[in-house]
């Protein structure tokens, strides 16, 4: 999981055509030889249209966020890592890798954990960008496979967290 996420940090900024041999190097350095499939599936993420804003100049990756959430009417401390973050005029976007196996093709295989991660940083994003939309999105490394959620739907995994 480490060596996914730390491609998916850096080979944005190299060259689109070198990713694959770059990326192949470092997991053979990393992980050992025979890491042909893994690197083409990193790539492949790179080169998918729907995750063009993540990998865009604009976006940020491995940011770390910090705030409060008000759970069962008292604010609790929330903390971690945002993999990748952008920040437009109008709205804020996030994801989360997972490199679960096998990945949940469908939205409602997705375990709700990860969706109340989600929830969770997009709350404390609110009080950061108080006038912009916030969405965000699971991006499963294997296939790859993107879940996004809209603010209402984070707003319902929030709700289900606080509830607990």
């Amino acid at each position: 999981g480490s060596a996914i996420h730390r491609l998916l940090e850096v080979l944005p900024s190299i060259d689109p055509p070198l990713r694959l041999e770059k990326a192949k190097l470092y997991l053979s350095r990393r992980l050992g030889e025979g890491q042909e499939k893994l690197a083409e599936q990193v790539t492949a993420i790179l080169e998918d249209h729907r995750f063009a804003d993540l990998f865009s100049g604009a976006s940020r990756a491995e940011v770390s966020i910090g705030g409060n959430v008000m759970i069962d009417g008292m604010a609790r401390p929330v903390s971690g890592k945002i993999d990748r973050l952008v920040v437009t005029r109008d709205a804020v976007l996030i994801a989360d890798y997972k490199t679960t196996r096998p990945a949940p093709k469908d939205r409602l295989a997705v375990p709700h954990t990860h969706v109340a991660q989600l929830a969770l940083y997009a709350e404390v994003l609110k009080g950061i960008y108080p006038d912009c939309r916030i969405g965000a999105s699971l991006v499963y490394t294997e296939g790859p496979y993107l879940h996004a959620y809209d603010e209402i739907e984070l707003s319902a995994a929030l709700a289900a967290v606080t509830a607990t």
